[in-house]
Order: C-alpha cells, then structure tokens, then sequence
C-alpha cells in the first residue's frame, strides 16, 4: 500500500511558483548572479542577449528563475514569435525591417576625416541608407569654401557639414563662418577629436588623457592610455567599442541628427 505524505507546510510558508515572463524585445530585466541589468535585444537558442545602458552586450542562458523583473525573481521564456531581434536601428530609430535603400539625395553630409565618417556610419548608417543620404569626408577643412562653392547647395540640394573642435575663436569657427548660407548648415562638436566623442565608459577607459600643447594629439592619446603608438589600430579598436548610440556623447549626438533633419527637410 502507497504511503501518503501530504504536505504539511503552512500555506504561508509555501514558495510561491516563479513566474515565466516572455523575453520581448527592449523588456529591462536584471540577471541574478552577475547584477548585469540590461534590455532584451535578441532571443535564440536557449539564451538571451541583454544591452546595457552604456551598450554593452551580454548573453546569459534563460535559466529558471534567472532574472529579476522590476524586483521580482521571474524566467524568462522564449517569445511566441519564435527568434527575435531589437526593433530600433544603432542610432535608436525604429528599424525598417526589409527597407531598401533609396536612391541618393542631391543634399549631402560632409565630415572632417575618414575616422568622423565611419563612426556616422556605424551609428546612423540604416538611417542614412532609408533617407537617401550620402555621408563624404573633407580631409579636413581648409579647402572648404571651395568645396562649397563646387557643391553649389540649392534648397534642393542642402549641403550639411560637421567639423571638429568647433569652438568661438578656432580656425574652424573661422571657417565656418566664410560658407554659412541658408542652404548650408555647419555644426560642430567641441572635442579636438571624434575619438573624444566616444564614452570613456564604453571604451573601458575612466576618461580621455589630456595631451599637451605641441604633440601629436592621437599619438598622445596612445602613449597616455599604454597603447602601442598605431593610430589606425587604437582607433579600431575605439570603433569596435561602439554598439549604438548610447556609446556617443551627447554633444555628437544632437548634432548629427540635426544634420541629417537639415538635408532630408521638405
């Protein structure tokens, strides 16, 4: 015969069952053994992928009861839509999933060098491709009253340009100066470099070294932070660190999207 023991634990003392949460895209939840608090980007396989605040990625495994959800222990369960993916772009629009890229604008964006365009490229290019706009670099910007006069901006074909280390009294407030037109918008960020205008944070670092008068600006950068003196490679490795927009200052920020709302304007 069967014993029977039945459960004489009082009600109250009872471990409530843990609640199974669907892991969405963008759910903010926290994983207990590590702390790592993120929202969810990505769901596959038997894990979860979490970005934090500073657009750090993580993948932990969707144990049971291996989350925290607004203070409450939860597990997460993969969604009914199967495999999921985050619904904003890097630059934090709304992604477009399946747009095609229009056809170029006569209007185009100009940056200072090669390194200020790849960073634009990684954090807005899905935005860039679906507006039609079409990113060049200056080399620099003192030939650039010609290259505005070659470009002949028009209502038609506005001309927007982000220069670094614009700041009242630099040469590239002067310059500046000379091109300003209607049709032509020029905005500017305060860092010597683009390199500055990534969070210290994200590239692991507590802040960007101060460099001296006289030297090398990105060659002191390196000699600072104990990295080997190939700027090429110290900037990849700066690019490599950024996910989205949340790894860029704000003062980057706002000024390339008001670039981007000057070109595509009506």
């Amino acid at each position: 015969m069967r014993s029977y023991n039945p459960d004489m634990t009082p009600p109250w003392k009872r471990s409530a069952p843990v609640p199974e949460v669907p892991a969405d895209v963008d759910l903010v939840v926290e994983e207990v053994s590590t702390g790592f608090c993120g929202a969810v980007i990505r769901c596959e396989a038997g894990t979860v992928t979490l970005e934090d605040r500073f657009g750090k990625h993580r993948v932990f495994p969707m144990d049971p009861g291996g989350f925290l959800l607004e203070g409450r222990v939860v597990t997460l369960t993969r969604p009914a839509a199967g495999p999921t993916r985050s619904s904003r772009t890097a630059s934090g629009s709304i992604a477009v999933p399946g747009a095609r890229a229009r056809v170029a604008r006569a209007g185009r964006i100009y940056v200072e060098g090669r390194h200020d365009a790849e960073l634009v490229e990684r954090v807005w290019g899905d935005d860039l491709r679906i507006e039609g706009v079409v990113v060049e670099y200056l080399e620099g910007i003192d030939d650039l009253p010609s290259i505005v006069a070659d470009f002949a901006p028009t209502a038609d074909a506005r001309l927007g340009i982000l220069v670094d280390h614009l700041v009242p009294g630099s040469k590239e407030s002067r310059i500046a100066a000379q091109v300003s037109s209607p049709d032509v918008l020029i905005v500017g960020h305060p860092y010597i470099d683009v390199w500055e205008a990534v969070k210290p944070s994200s590239v692991g670092i507590p802040a960007w070294p101060s460099v001296p008068r006289g030297q090398d600006w990105k060659t002191g950068i390196c000699r600072a932070l104990g990295w080997p003196e190939n700027t090429g490679a110290a900037w990849q490795h700066i690019l490599s660190k950024v996910h989205t927009y949340k790894d860029l200052e704000p003062q980057l920020l706002g000024r390339v999207e008001e670039l981007i709302d000057f070109v595509t304007a009506p």
